[in-house]
C-alpha cells in the first residue's frame, strides 16, 4: 500500500511488544462500514485491552500512521485502503457498561443505543438522545455526537484514552474542549472509555422518549439503506438538508451513489458504488450548494485512506 513500509514491516515492528490482540495484514474494511465500500487496512489490530493498545502504540515508530475506526456508521474508507495500523476496538474490554448510582461507565466500542437502553433500564434520564445516533461511544466522544436536543457534552463527566506515544490518560469534561460536532483532544488520542452522569427519571417516560426518537428516525432517515449518518454539519443558523434541497441535489446520482430522496443530507450506496462515487457526489453537492447559496458545507462523515 505504501512503497516505504509494507504490512510485514509493521508486523515486525510490533512483534517485540508480544501483543495479545489480533493482527491481520491487508484486511478488507468494506464490510466493517455501513456504506460497504473501500479498500483494505494495511494492518488491522483488535487489541485485547487498554494496556495491549498502549503497548502497540509504544512499539510502533511515530512515522507509521495509526487510524481508529468504530462501527463504521459515519465513515468513508477510500478505495485505495488505509496505510499503517488500523485499530478497531471490541470485546469485553471495550464493550462493557457499568452503572453505579447516577453514573454510567461505558467502553468506547459500545453502540450509543446500548448506552441509551442501559440508562433507561436504570431509570436515568438525559441519555435517551443516544437512541438516535447510529455510532459507538468512541465516535460520540470524538465529535460531540448529538441528536434530538441532546449532545455528548451534556452528560459526559470524563473520558479515558491512549495517546500516540502509548500513554494512558484521563480527560475531564473541560479537557475535552467540546464544541458543535467537535472535540479539541488531539486527533491521535484513541478513546477507550467514558463516564456519564444521568439524572433520576421515570423509566416508562424515558422508554417512551426513546420510542419517539426511533419513530422520528424511521420516518425521516433512510436507515435501511447502505448509508452513513448526516453527511454535512449544519451551518451556523441553518440546516444542511435545506441548502442541499434548494440547490436541486435531492436524488442526484454519481455512479452507484445517490443523494437520498427521503433526507437529502444522507448519501446512499444504491449498489455497486465505489468510495470515490460517494465522496465525489458529496463534493458535487458542496459545489452546488456553494454556487446556489454561498454557504460552504463541511463534512460530518469522516473520510480516511488513499484514493483508488
Amino acid at each position: 500500500m505504501t512503497s516505504q513500509t509494507t504490512s510485514q514491516d509493521i508486523l515486525s515492528r510490533l512483534a517485540p511488544a508480544a501483543l495479545r490482540g489480533r493482527l491481520l495484514a491487508d484486511h478488507p474494511l468494506a464490510d466493517l462500514t455501513w456504506f460497504r465500500v473501500g479498500g483494505p487496512a494495511q494492518v488491522l489490530f483488535t487489541p485485547a485491552d487498554e494496556e495491549d493498545l498502549a503497548a502497540a502504540l509504544r512499539a510502533l515508530p511515530a512515522d507509521i500512521p495509526v487510524t481508529v475506526i468504530g462501527l463504521g456508521s459515519n465513515l468513508i474508507v477510500r478505495d485505495g485502503g488505509v496505510p499503517g495500523l488500523v485499530v478497531r476496538l471490541g470485546g469485553r474490554a471495550f464493550g462493557s457498561i457499568e452503572i453505579e448510582g447516577e453514573t454510567i461507565r461505558a467502553g468506547t466500542a459500545v453502540p450509543d443505543v446500548k448506552v441509551a437502553r442501559a440508562a433507561a433500564e436504570a431509570g436515568l434520564d438525559g441519555l435517551a438522545f443516544y437512541r438516535g445516533i447510529p455510532g459507538s461511544i468512541g465516535g460520540a466522544l470524538r465529535m460531540n455526537a448529538g441528536a434530538h436536543g441532546g449532545e455528548t457534552t451534556d452528560v459526559l463527566v470524563e473520558a479515558r484514552g491512549v495517546t500516540r506515544a502509548g500513554e494512558i490518560r484521563s480527560f475531564s469534561h473541560a479537557a475535552m474542549g467540546f464544541s458543535y460536532r467537535h472535540s479539541s483532544v488531539p486527533a491521535d488520542v484513541i478513546f477507550t472509555g467514558a463516564l456519564f452522569r444521568g439524572r433520576p427519571g421515570d423509566k416508562a417516560a424515558i422508554l417512551a422518549e426513546m420510542d419517539r426518537v426511533t419513530a422520528a428516525r424511521e420516518a425521516a432517515q433512510p436507515i435501511r439503506e447502505r448509508t452513513g449518518g448526516s453527511t454535512f454539519k449544519n451551518p451556523e443558523g441553518g440546516k444542511a438538508w435545506q441548502l442541499i434541497d434548494a440547490a436541486g441535489c435531492r436524488g442526484l446520482r454519481r455512479g452507484g451513489a445517490q443523494v437520498s430522496e427521503m433526507h437529502c443530507n444522507f448519501l446512499i450506496n444504491t449498489g455497486g458504488a465505489t468510495a470515490a462515487d460517494i465522496e465525489g457526489l458529496g463534493e458535487e453537492v458542496r459545489e452546488r450548494v456553494r454556487a446556489r447559496s454561498g454557504v460552504d458545507l463541511h463534512w460530518e462523515i469522516k473520510r480516511i485512506g488513499l484514493p483508488g
